[in-house]
């Protein structure tokens, strides 16, 4: 096992020695990544310069929101202040905050509508851009493995807007040969004989039980398997097999009135009246895109994505078109045919690492070779391009943003925060691409009945992790592919999409090292609180949590289910990356916890259309303004908000 070259006798900025080492059994090829503090430590001049070996997707351990990327907003959410000091750069035609793939978006299109010489400046606060969509590279002997530090697919891209279709295809992104190339990327492991499975826990279910091909026939061969009670076992296939209308009496539209107004919890433990253990069957269902259990949800969701315990109901399903505008598939706000019909995802091999590489390619030639999707993936990025004196267009990272204001009606000052120190530039035009909530700490101007709608929302707080194993032999041994384990914070684990793109391939034979990739979703379960209050809640465990807990939690859940099957975490894991994101997914609204009307239809009245409203030169877009955590929403939301610059021009 080989040892990256980058490890530190010391704490560095940008991530802990205890940290660093635990994740990092792997050669970083590709550069040995330093601090930005470190640099001017040994004596760089220009502030703004990004030293030699600056390679931030190499670095392993805690990452995401990572070590140094958030304390400035703690301080001055806190009341600290800064007095800024002028860089002396000439004026900006724009400045973005938050170089995420809506901040990014927005300086393409902007560039776009006013020419390649527009001077844009990308100003955001973590050592990487890409925003939640960050590229990890895992290397052990030369060899790299690529995955996903945060969003990961295109989703429903059938559904995507004329904008957001049209810029992939403009960078490059030809979903046809895509589709082309990985025509089994889907069906490999299956074709292998491989299963998705559920892990059944011992501290929720009473006893470690991992039942392979969970659900994949008839449901009562799967939880005969199951360490559940005979009780418990019998209200299960009672749930999935029984027609019965539970709402004697009421018409279909008084039907889908009671199930938007009622948890799945409440509706199978009081209407249904099944084991309360059951519901834990369903925990994470929703994780990967709302990041709660039952318990915050409406039963209307889980109806209409075809979850049990509705057949026999009287109801009708949603208007076919309802919300098909929207970004992504809205997470159950639409009919789930409608969602799926077209092209299935797309997935890349680090995520939607490859659109912000691609953004950034087109934005500074410089920084990265090629031309398309295939040959972006391998390519490698010259990160001291990317705020070069001479470029119309320059990213400055490990800045926060601390002040936006106008000068006059024509000019517009940010300052941000870097090494303690604040700096300001001037621009004529300013789009805020930054997650809403920190948007009234920074803007002062807009009315308090923004500042409100801007922090309605709160962000999930979620984790994508991954693991290099030196094989993949058991979970050949043990016949899967994928594990859910509804009772534990990692309940997602699958092995990396079998997928090639340019000189990148998936390794595909089992002998051989493989990304494996794990989800942590932090919902607080059984307490009576609603989504949002979850959120907050489980955002607090997550930031209370060290590195040293989720490699146990990491290392815990695979020796479990492997273990059997010839695991031995200490010999077959080679590196582990933890993507930590405390303001995850975007908050979409829901009609348990949120106006219905909100929830079913595009009313101005919304938090985010409200929220999202120019002032002056100042523009917002990033997800959190179209109400979706979706890819399409970020684009569609940075297009609006540089046309709306156009219109006040």
């Amino acid at each position: 096992m080989t040892k990256n070259t980058n490890k530190k006798d010391k704490k560095t900025d940008s991530i802990s020695r205890r940290d660093f080492l635990n994740g990092c059994a792997i050669s970083a090829v590709a550069g040995t990544a330093i601090s930005p503090m470190e640099a001017i430590a040994q004596g760089l001049v220009d502030q703004n310069a990004i030293p030699l070996g600056y390679y931030p997707p190499s670095l392993q351990g805690l990452r995401g929101s990572h070590e140094g990327s958030f304390e400035v907003a703690h301080s001055f959410r806190d009341g600290q202040t800064w007095q800024a000091v002028d860089t002396g750069e000439q004026e900006f035609d724009l400045v973005v905050v938050g170089g995420g793939i809506s901040g990014l978006s927005a300086a393409y299109f902007f560039r776009k509508q006013h020419g390649p010489e527009s001077r844009i400046l990308i100003l955001d606060n973590h050592d990487d851009f890409g925003g939640h969509a960050k590229r990890n590279e895992l290397w052990h002997e030369g060899r790299m493995y690529l995955v996903n530090g945060g969003t990961l697919n295109v989703e429903a891209p059938s559904q995507y807007s004329t904008v957001s279709a049209g810029l992939l295809w403009e960078l490059g992104i030809d979903r046809t040969r895509y589709f082309e190339k990985n025509r089994d990327m889907f069906s490999y492991y299956r074709d292998l004989g491989l299963r998705s499975s559920m892990f059944f826990d011992e501290e929720t279910f009473g006893a470690d039980k991992l039942v392979v091909g969970y659900g994949a026939s008839s449901i009562r061969e799967s939880i005969i398997k199951s360490p559940l009670s005979d009780k418990a076992k019998r209200d299960v296939m009672r749930l999935y097999e029984t027609k019965e209308n539970y709402f004697p009496g009421l018409s279909a539209e008084e039907t889908r009135s009671r199930l938007c107004n009622m948890s799945y919890h409440d509706y199978l433990v009081n209407i249904v009246q099944v084991d309360p253990i059951v519901v834990k069957l369903f925990q994470s269902s929703f994780h990967g895109s709302l990041v709660v259990g039952p318990d915050a949800i409406p039963s209307i969701y889980f109806r209409d994505n075809g979850f049990p315990g509705f057949a026999g109901l009287t109801i009708e399903d949603l208007p076919r078109n309802l919300l098909a505008h929207e970004p992504g598939g809205q997470h159950g706000r639409e009919n789930a045919e409608r969602a799926n019909e077209g092209d299935p995802d797309m997935y890349f091999p680090d995520g939607n690492a490859t659109i912000t590489r691609l953004l950034v390619r087109s934005l500074i030639p410089s920084s990265i070779p090629g031309h398309d999707m295939d040959d972006v993936v391998t390519a490698s990025l010259n990160y001291q391009q990317l705020d070069k004196n001479g470029n119309s267009c320059r990213i400055r990272l490990n800045s926060f943003v601390n002040d936006v204001r106008h000068v006059n009606d024509n000019q517009v000052v940010t300052s941000y925060v870097r090494d303690n120190q604040a700096y300001s530039v001037r621009s004529k035009n300013v789009v805020l691409a930054c997650w809403n909530t920190v948007i009234p700490y920074i803007c002062h101007e807009i009315s308090d009945t923004q500042k409100e709608a801007l922090s309605y929302g709160v962000k999930s707080p979620l984790m994508y992790c991954g693991v290099l194993v030196s094989n993949w032999m058991p979970f050949m041994d043990a016949g899967i592919s994928a594990v859910t384990a509804p009772g534990k914070t990692f309940s997602r684990t699958s092995l990396q999409a079998a997928l090639a793109m340019g000189d990148y391939k998936t390794n595909r034979d089992p002998r051989d090292p493989l990304v494996v990739r794990m989800s942590a979703y932090f919902d607080a379960p059984d307490r009576g609180l609603n989504r949002r209050e979850q959120h907050l809640v489980g955002r607090t465990d997550m930031l209370n949590s060290s590195f040293d807990e989720f490699e146990f939690m990491i290392r815990d859940k695979l020796s479990r289910i492997l273990s059997p099957h010839g695991f031995d975490d200490e010999k077959d894991i080679l590196g582990i990356t933890v993507n930590r994101w405390p303001h995850g997914y975007s908050y979409s609204y829901n009609p348990l916890s949120d106006s219905e009307e909100w929830a079913y239809s595009t009313t101005n009245t919304r938090p985010c259309v409200v929220g999202r409203q120019r002032y002056g030169r100042i523009a917002i877009a990033n997800c959190d303004a179209s109400a979706s955590p979706h890819t399409d929403g970020s684009i569609n939301e940075a297009y609006r908000a540089v046309n709306e610059l156009l219109e006040s021009s």
